[in-house]
């Protein structure tokens, strides 16, 4: 007897959202991206908004959803957007980024077309393109655990997303204009909590409502471009559950730094006196440090939040011994990030090390970051359109920087940085940070293990110290300054991806590149062909499509 199969429909348009069921689900939005006037720190700007919105629409998904975004673009220049944490498995055309993916050009559309495949967590999108990032067109996007598999936790009351992040009142234009000039952007103007700021005037609408007695969940991602934020709830302990996709071990803390890029989701309960309190967020690492504020709201209460702010953390050295209480949750029971191969890592050999140290030099009398003494620039044709059509001689060499850092790092040359990396080789990477800013990398298509962070230069020794039991498989990582940070995966998503600097000016003017990863046998079990419909651009424009993987 054939099997039924329910289908249902939903169709909301605040995010012009269509659910079929049948088998996975799929997920249907429609994304108009104009701009808007915003006024995050009470000055006006144009800013980038999606369907209206600033911040943009939340996805609400779960493990194994099919996800189909449809964008237009309706401003004066080209757009892309990336969905920063999602794996993308064999499948790189979605990563949305500008080595694998045409931007959209203005008046045009393209529909993003992907599975959140064997993920749960917290995660965020936003724009590749120019400064994009800096004014809006970033949102939230949760991947909740099917309900069959138990997570590590009571459900809570509630799930909120807090997007915080730091804002500059000059615009995106003129953001990029100050780095095309070859000066720094200089110190952030404010920091927002979902956009807003509260006033403290007692007529600030809550971002969040809180019933005494019970627990919620909320999903803290830093979306700024540059600046590192602590967090904290007056009054109230954070319980971290999930980090970047993974359980952890349920630590309380009063604080958390959340660096540019990285998603922390914690459990707070609502066990104080009915009033009003503050959710706070401070710059960190910061000559003049910048404080906002948010309302959380119990139901039913009465008095306005106290004046008197939980005072921040001091110190980077505190923010290090943070991250080595982080760990990884190895016995819940919950889709996982794929953490590329094995759950005893520790006892793989490890086949590459790569050591990558950040620079900053003037090339021409203009500013440019680097890595390994080469600062990233970007083609007219996407590096993995160029590599799929057969052209990749006329776009860009493989392997442009050494696995080691040249001790001369006063030279910095410009190219398209492209590492070619051995299909399913267990790779350690060495992220060596020498100067006197924190940094944030983010690597797409992938989690890694986040093994170890220390002070200094990193060296073979350092080996002994590192996590090999139960570190936080996780996307982002950040650097203090004049430390280093390691990290252990295994590179068996076929694909172009991208591992680049969450500080955005950074990334911007260079410091990034590209793990080309090929599958051996141009099979469609290692990797998704050229999908229908995708935008060509560059040389390959016009050029007829190779054939296609057949098995």
């Amino acid at each position: 007897m054939a099997r039924l199969t329910l289908v249902s429909v939903l169709f909301l348009w605040a995010g012009s959202m269509l659910m079929v069921q049948g088998g996975d689900p799929t997920l249907f939005f429609e994304w108009n991206v104009t701009y808007g006037t915003i006024a995050p720190l009470g000055v006006p700007v144009k800013g980038i908004l999606i369907n209206g919105q600033f911040p943009g629409p939340n996805i609400n998904s779960t493990t194994n959803n099919n996800i189909v975004v449809n964008v237009f673009n309706n401003l004066d220049e080209p757009f892309l957007v990336t969905w920063n944490g999602v794996q993308h498995r064999k499948n790189s055309w979605q990563d949305g980024v500008l080595g694998t993916n045409c931007p959209i050009p203005p008046g045009k559309n393209y529909t993003y077309k992907f599975q959140v495949k064997d993920q749960i967590g917290s995660y965020i999108y936003y724009p590749v393109t120019a400064m994009h990032k800096a004014v809006g067109g970033f949102g939230g996007l949760r991947v909740n655990s099917r309900l069959l598999i138990p997570v590590p936790y009571a459900d809570p009351a509630d799930d909120y997303t807090l997007l915080v992040g730091d804002f500059f009142n000059k615009g995106h234009t003129s953001l990029k204009k100050i780095l095309d000039s070859g000066r720094n952007l200089g110190r952030c103007d404010g920091v927002h909590l979902n956009g807003k700021v509260a006033k403290g005037d007692r007529k600030d609408e809550p971002l969040f409502t809180m019933e005494a007695g019970k627990t919620y969940k909320y999903r803290i991602c830093n979306t700024g471009i540059k600046t590192s934020l602590n967090v904290r709830f007056q009054g109230h302990t954070m319980k971290l559950v999930e980090m970047e996709g993974s359980h952890t071990m349920q630590n309380d803390y009063d604080s958390l730094d959340v660096h540019v890029g990285q998603c922390f989701s914690v459990l707070v309960t609502a066990n104080q006196e009915p009033r009003d309190y503050y959710v706070v967020a401070s710059t960190r690492f910061t000559r003049r440090e910048v404080t906002a504020t948010g309302i959380i709201r119990y139901k039913n209460g009465k008095g306005a939040a106290s004046s008197e702010l939980p005072p921040p953390p001091v110190g980077w050295a505190w923010s290090l011994n943070q991250f080595r209480t982080f760990r990884w949750n190895l016995t819940s029971n919950a889709a996982r990030p794929n953490p590329q191969g094995s759950y005893k890592y520790g006892s793989i050999n490890i086949t590459r090390t790569i050591k990558l140290a950040n620079t900053a030099q003037k090339v021409d009398g203009k500013l440019r970051y680097a890595l390994n003494g080469v600062s990233y620039v970007e083609p007219t044709t996407p590096l993995k359109l160029a590599e799929y059509y057969g052209v990749a001689d006329k776009v860009f060499k493989y392997d442009t920087i050494p696995d080691e850092p040249q001790s001369d790092n006063t030279k910095v040359t410009l190219a398209p940085i492209v590492l070619n990396m051995t299909h399913r080789n267990f790779v350690e990477i060495i992220f060596e940070n020498h100067e006197s800013a924190i940094q944030s990398y983010h690597l797409s298509g992938y989690s890694f293990f986040a093994v170890g962070m220390d002070v200094g230069k990193w060296s073979p020794e350092k080996r002994m110290n590192y996590n090999l039991l139960d570190a936080v498989s996780r996307h982002t990582i950040q650097v203090f300054p004049n430390s280093w940070s390691a990290i252990l995966l295994t590179f068996d998503n076929c694909g172009m991806w991208n591992l680049r600097s969450e500080i955005w000016d950074r990334h911007y003017l260079g410091q990034q590149l590209y793990a080309s990863v090929i599958s051996p046998n141009r099979s469609l079990k290692d990797e998704y062909n050229l999908p229908e419909g995708v935008l060509t651009c560059g040389i390959v424009q016009g050029m007829p499509r190779p054939p296609p993987f057949s098995s």
